[in-house]
C-alpha cells in the first residue's frame, strides 16, 4: 500500500518545481503564449482559494488542509486496499492538496500560471497550476470510483 505514496511524491515535486520555474523566471502578471488565444503561461499568485475566494484567510486553509490530509490518508488505509484506481485517485488528491499547502506555508500565497481562454464564449478559465488540475483530476476520478461501486452494489442486489 505504501508504494502509493509515490504518486503523490511525485505530484508535489512537479507541483513545486513547476511553480519554482515560475517564481524566478517571470515577473509578476507577465504572460507567454503557448498557443493564442486559447492557452498561455501567466505569472500569477492567489492567496485565497479557487477563483480567489476567502482571500487572506490562511488559518482556514491550514485548518482544513490537515484535517484533509488525515481523512485522505484514513480514507486510504481503511477503504482502498484491494482498490488500485481508487487508491491512485485518493494519492492524486493528496499530493494536490499538499502541493497548494507547501505554498501557502512557505510563500503565504498560491503561485498560479496555467491560463486557458475560451474565447469562443470569451471566457478566461481561472489560472491555476499542477496541484489545482491533480485536485480536479483526483475528484474526477473518485466520482468515477463511487458510481462504479454503486453499479456494482446494484448488480449484487438484483
Amino acid at each position: 500500500m505504501y508504494k502509493y505514496y509515490g504518486i503523490a511524491l511525485i505530484i508535489v515535486i512537479l507541483d513545486q518545481w513547476t511553480k519554482w520555474l515560475i517564481v524566478q523566471n517571470m515577473e509578476l502578471r507577465e504572460r507567454i503564449s503557448i498557443w493564442d488565444p486559447w492557452l498561455g503561461i501567466l505569472s500569477h499568485r492567489n492567496r485565497g482559494a479557487a477563483w480567489g475566494m476567502l482571500q487572506g484567510q490562511m488559518w482556514i486553509f491550514f485548518i482544513v488542509t490537515i484535517v484533509v490530509v488525515i481523512g485522505i490518508i484514513y480514507y486510504f488505509h481503511k477503504h482502498a486496499k484491494g482498490k488500485h484506481f481508487f487508491a491512485v485517485s485518493l494519492m492524486i488528491l493528496l499530493g494536490g492538496t499538499l502541493g497548494n499547502f507547501i505554498d501557502r506555508l512557505f510563500r503565504g500565497e498560491v503561485v498560479d500560471f496555467m491560463q486557458v481562454v475560451i474565447p469562443i464564449v470569451n471566457y478566461n478559465f481561472p489560472i491555476f497550476n499542477i496541484a489545482d488540475a491533480a485536485l480536479t483530476i483526483s475528484i474526477i476520478m473518485i466520482i468515477i470510483t463511487l458510481l462504479l461501486e454503486e453499479r456494482a452494489e446494484k448488480k449484487k442486489v438484483k
